[in-house]
């Protein structure tokens, strides 16, 4: 290893030589100076790894040396060490960052033990995560083998958001290759499962996992309560990793009473998805009920205008015509912070519904805003990204404020997105809808292995635009592209996030319980 550098600061230095001596035989080099005043000197011209402090000297107290020490070099790691167990004492140092705390007599091992925390802690952790991965990897390939129920599906997507997750925090590339691979092959066993099981999820008495449209009944009712006020939070478009990346956050405030999975529908795109959890209905039975709320992919007008219509209606049906509810969509900053104006206006109603659509935007920007291609250029910068708004934005206050006002909190979303890599040719006639994941239109001619073709779209409760339309659904992370003025298209949409195919990131997405702290 590369020579550590240790001050060690002590008014008894003498005492301590055989510490010292320990260190120096397992190549540390050791400073050693005996007040705080010496050891500011000694750091102005010297450069160390981590300083040992003692908290009681004479002159320039422990507590008073550590907080010049932290103004002048913010990033070096002390570690307090005390005779003292006095709580204000380590509140002090805790507060001004201290790396680690010992109290006296302490052992060389001890002192070893903290510089590994502190020094070698990255090295560690990254050895140890790659290879709990590495013996992990082999039970992960064994299992896509064998992966054949949807619980089974949700269980291994699970596995494989958890390993990225770990394997992010460490620098081996090339084991995040490998994860990525599992990834790629994942979706592609994942996509043969839809095709053979996905139309018989609905017929009467199948074993099936739930999904969108049962989402509101089996779900969010059994939850709500005269007693306690419910938010229910839909953020458009959110993957599980990204839940998964600011759920500490969320923690804070709030503590989870229960995480499940389910299945969006297909298209997993918001009119369809989003729909079918608000009205408690399959697409096709949206057109034939309310024919004045729904419009299909190649009507004009915005897809999403009647979600609040739609949930007045299913919880008519559902007999809970007594729940005082709010529906609020956001849309952009100006709405989220007039709504956190306003939010506990909101404590006399039962259940407070709040969609909420930055995910879905910046998904969206990330196409066409070069710059937020740079920021979001692949799975680990757009977690990153979505936390960084998350902690910024007025969907966290309305979090912080529904935990004051004890609002139980449900937090969900509609569907996932997926980066979308590699095209797969299709044609349809001008009517064919502009969807880059999924199409529906007459006489489509694509590449049958690169889709979940359906011919008739009333096998998967969808509505046909005419007699002969059909849907079909890009698999794994392609994309959707028109022969004419191909290689544009494919520059244009590489790379860039897209949802309503089938993918493990569309359709297994979170549905979370929790309780204020």
């Amino acid at each position: 290893m590369n020579e550590i550098n240790i001050l060690w600061v002590d008014d008894e230095i003498d005492l301590l030589k055989p510490h010292i001596i320990f260190l120096e035989q397992k190549q540390y080099k050791v400073t050693t100076c005996q007040s705080g005043t010496e050891a500011l000197e000694i750091l102005d011209d010297t450069n160390f790894d981590i300083v040992f402090l003692d908290e009681n000297m004479p002159g320039l107290t422990g507590l008073e040396t550590l907080n010049e020490i932290k103004e002048r070099r913010a990033n070096l790691p002390v570690v307090m060490i005390t005779k003292s167990e006095e709580e204000y004492i380590m509140e002090e140092a805790i507060g001004s960052k201290i790396a680690d705390y010992l109290i006296k007599p302490v052992n060389p091992n001890q002192i070893l033990l903290s510089l590994k925390k502190n020094l070698d802690h990255s090295r560690l952790v990254s050895e140890k995560t790659t290879s709990n991965y590495q013996q992990e990897f082999r039970k992960i390939a064994m299992d896509l083998s064998m992966v054949n129920t949807y619980e089974e599906w949700a269980d291994l997507y699970q596995k494989l958001i958890f390993w990225e997750l770990q394997l992010e925090d460490i620098e081996d590339v090339g084991m995040t290759e490998i994860l990525e691979s599992q990834k790629v092959e994942a979706n592609l066993q994942f996509g043969k499962f839809i095709e053979k099981n996905y139309t018989d999820w609905f017929s009467p008495g199948a074993d099936a996992p739930l999904m969108s449209h049962q989402l509101f009944k089996e779900k969010v009712v059994p939850e709500l309560s005269d007693k306690q006020p419910t938010v229910l939070i839909v953020i458009d478009n959110l993957r599980y990793d990204q839940w998964k990346a600011f759920e500490p956050i969320v923690n804070n405030y709030y503590k989870k009473q229960s995480e499940t999975s389910f299945y969006s529908i297909l298209p997993t795109a918001t009119q369809y998805a989003r729909n079918a959890i608000f009205s408690g209905l399959m697409p096709s039975d949206m057109e034939k009920l309310f024919p004045q709320f729904w419009k299909n992919d190649t009507d004009e007008g915005g897809k999403n205008m009647h979600e609040d219509d739609f949930l007045k209606a299913q919880l008519k049906r559902l007999g809970l015509h007594h729940i005082d509810y709010e529906y609020h969509k956001i849309t952009n900053l100006r709405n989220g912070k007039k709504l956190v104006e306003n939010f506990r206006s909101l404590k006399n109603n039962d259940l407070n519904v709040i969609v909420y659509n930055f995910v879905d935007m910046l998904s969206h920007s990330k196409t066409e805003m070069e710059v937020v291609k740079e920021l979001a250029s692949n799975d680990k910068a757009y977690r990153s990204l979505t936390v960084s708004w998350f902690k910024n934005s007025p969907l966290l206050e309305m979090i912080q404020l529904s935990q004051q006002l004890g609002f139980k909190l449900i937090l969900t979303t509609d569907h996932g997105t997926i980066n979308v890599k590699s095209p797969t040719k299709v044609i349809g006639d001008r009517d064919t809808s502009l969807n880059l994941r999924y199409k529906t239109g007459r006489s489509l001619t694509y590449e049958d292995r690169d889709v979940y073709a359906i011919k008739d779209p009333k096998d998967i409760h969808l509505p046909a635009l005419s007699m002969s339309s059909s849907f079909i659904f890009a698999k794994g992370d392609l994309f959707l592209a028109y022969p004419n003025n191909f290689n544009h298209y494919v520059s244009y949409y590489r790379n860039t996030y897209q949802h309503g195919g089938v993918s493990l990131e569309e359709m297994i997405i979170p549905f979370v319980v929790m309780e204020p702290k």
